[in-house]
């Protein structure tokens, strides 16, 4: 397996799909990538040479943020949104979804388990 910022991507896939194993690198973004590094999208990982796997190292840790880096980013602009006192961070805080979707009937992801609240017995 090759080591590309601290994940091992699969050997068996194409270098388009491998890099997305990496979080923070889609379909798009690992097409550009690999068009940076001068490597055939549809060569598999494991017949890329090593120059070819360092020039895309390089190129991945120079244009941009992936793994952790992206995640404490994002998880600082959160807390700066639930700071502010946004309404995206009120949300955010009470685990309600955040881009205005319905929580009447759906929404079971963010808000975990149905809580059952029993009827007085008459």
């Amino acid at each position: 397996m090759a080591r590309i910022a601290g994940v091992d991507i699969p050997n068996n896939k194409r270098g388009e799909i491998a890099l997305t194993y990496i979080y923070g690198i889609g379909r798009s973004v690992a097409i550009d990538i690999l068009v940076k590094a001068n490597v055939d999208k549809n060569k598999k990982v494991a017949e890329w040479t090593e120059e070819e796997s360092v020039a895309i190292r390089n190129v991945i840790s120079a244009d941009y943020k992936v793994e952790g880096v992206l995640k404490s980013e994002i998880q600082l602009n959160i807390k700066r949104l639930m700071d502010i006192g946004s309404y995206r961070g009120l949300r955010h805080r009470k685990g309600l979804p955040v881009r205005g979707q319905r929580t009447k009937n759906n929404c079971r992801t963010r808000k975990g388990k149905r809580k059952t609240i029993a009827n007085k017995k008459k």
